[in-house]
């Protein structure tokens, strides 16, 4: 294998290759099974790439190391820059495929190694992945299995190609397997379609790994129950002299399926969405005079034609966005997943301007209205959102942005105007009505997760008065007479 000498990026394993300067179509290059005919107890692959000029060989990397085997399936990958204006011997072979014997060693024949190459798709969605086993076939005399999975995503000639390995879970029929985050285009390149076949072992030192059954999915199925349990049937293979007979076993799996780490929902805790939602909401929601609330999301393609929205109701009643509480404002966010498919980019302004529609309507102190944007620190109409918060700044409302994840959030810094007062076109908003917190900053270290709601509703709710009186002591709106006690009716704004 050579290259030319522009070869400058080496990305291997889980590191993006999207983010290089030139332009370059992603070529994948992996290593199918090598069949060894001498002994080897370690194995593993180095790709030495050889510049034009000097025609030196150098290291541009290596798969990891595999033991106990003579025929080793390396998972990790190498991905160049494949550059059409240059000449790169890459791989010219029939269905980009090339098989070749291993030499080295005079009078013996050391086996034979399997290269595959495949032009990456732009595709940069990752998905957190979850496996559960139930009733799984004993292997071991002794004790119970020791089970791991394999994931094989199909190529076009029918063949497999390996793109994970979980860990192994020792001595047990019900292993929970870690939860593990992947890129699409390592299960599919970007093909929702495509075939990905999961195998089953037992795992055994001599490297021996019994077969214990097999399943097969696609993407596009497994997102079709993303958030929920999904349930595969085993198929397992017993051989005779006479037949082979195929049978299904009772072996059960349940997949968590989230379309980013931030939304991926756990059985066992809340997301950061739904701890900032509750955190904020459980307060909030006793100074609501109906307990109904109008809850949006923004960002996603919705069914059934894949219209892009950033404005549309998490309950999917355009008609009565309403939810019953944080509470139901939860169960809505938990029904969204199921539906929509997550999108970008992000637009702020469409939902600042949808409550400030209502906010507009009722400027006699009556009522005040809170805004609470949850989002991972992305803004796409920045412009626009400057301009929607400095119209919005004479009505009677407040803005709380809670940034989630490890992003940088300098554009949400931006919207507080707690340095500076926010502007748009030369007009300065008449009020600060925006309050920005980094989640993670209110995060409690040792995992209490009621302290960092607690740490981050104190934070975030601190200024909401202030703005609140600064709005009615402006207007020169006096307190009215104790309103009546709360009886439940229809929804309203709230």
């Amino acid at each position: 294998l050579s290259s030319g000498s522009r070869m400058n990026m080496a990305c291997i394993g889980d590191v993006d290759p999207f983010t290089a300067a030139i332009p370059a179509t992603k070529v994948e290059l992996s290593s199918d099974p090598l069949f060894f005919c001498c002994i080897s107890s370690l194995s593993v692959c180095v790709l030495y790439t050889q510049g034009i000029a000097n025609r030196e060989w150098r290291e541009f990397g290596r798969t990891e190391v595999i033991d106990n085997t003579l025929n080793p399936d390396f998972v990790r990958k190498f991905i160049l820059d494949y550059f059409f204006e240059e000449r790169q011997n890459l791989l010219g072979s029939l269905g980009s495929r090339l098989e070749k014997p291993l030499i080295g060693i005079p009078g013996r024949k050391c086996g034979t190694i399997i290269v595959r190459a495949e032009e990456l798709s732009n595709c940069r969605e990752s998905v957190m992945l979850q496996f559960c086993g139930n009733k799984l076939d004993k292997k071991d005399f002794f004790g119970k299995s020791d089970p791991f999975l394999v994931f094989y995503r199909s190529n076009e000639d029918g063949s497999y190609t390996i793109c994970h390995k979980t860990e192994v879970v020792k001595n047990t029929l019900d292993p929970v397997w870690q939860a593990f985050k992947i890129p699409v285009r390592a299960l599919c390149n970007g093909d929702y379609d495509r075939s990905i076949k999961v195998e089953v072992y037992d795992w055994d030192r001599d490297g021996g790994h019994d077969f214990i059954g097999e399943f097969s999915t696609s993407y596009r199925e497994m997102s079709r129950s993303q958030s929920q349990f999904h349930i595969y049937e085993v198929i397992s293979f017993t051989h005779t002299r006479a037949h082979t007979h195929t049978h299904t076993q009772t072996f059960i799996f349940l997949l968590f399926l989230g379309p980013t780490s931030l939304h991926y929902m756990s059985p066992y805790q809340l997301n950061d969405y739904a701890m900032a939602l509750r955190a904020v909401g459980e307060i909030i929601q006793d100074y609501d005079s109906d307990k109904m609330f109008p809850a949006l999301g923004f960002g996603a393609k919705l069914p059934p034609d894949g219209r892009v929205s950033h404005e549309f109701a998490l309950n999917g009643n355009p008609q009565n966005p309403y939810c019953n509480g944080i509470e139901g404002v939860l169960e809505a966010y938990y029904q969204s997943l199921k539906s929509v498919r997550l999108y970008g980019p992000t637009h702020f302004s469409p939902v600042i301007n949808h409550v400030a529609r209502y906010a507009s309507a009722v400027t006699d102190g009556s009522q005040y209205f809170i805004l609470l944007i949850i989002s991972d620190g992305v803004i796409t109409d920045m412009a626009q959102t400057k301009e929607s918060i400095v119209n919005a700044a004479s009505l009677p409302m407040s803005i709380i942005i809670v940034g989630v994840g490890p992003a940088e959030f300098d554009e949400m810094i931006e919207l507080d105007g707690d340095e500076e007062r926010i502007s748009s076109q030369g007009r300065y908003a008449e009020r600060d009505i925006v309050q920005f917190v980094p989640f993670r900053d209110y995060i409690d270290r040792r995992g209490n997760h009621i302290l960092s709601m607690a740490r981050l509703a104190k934070e975030v709710l601190a200024e909401i008065p202030d703005q609140f009186l600064s709005y009615m002591r402006t207007r020169g709106i006096k307190p009215g007479p104790l309103p009546p006690p709360y009886t439940p009716t229809s929804p309203s704004p709230s």
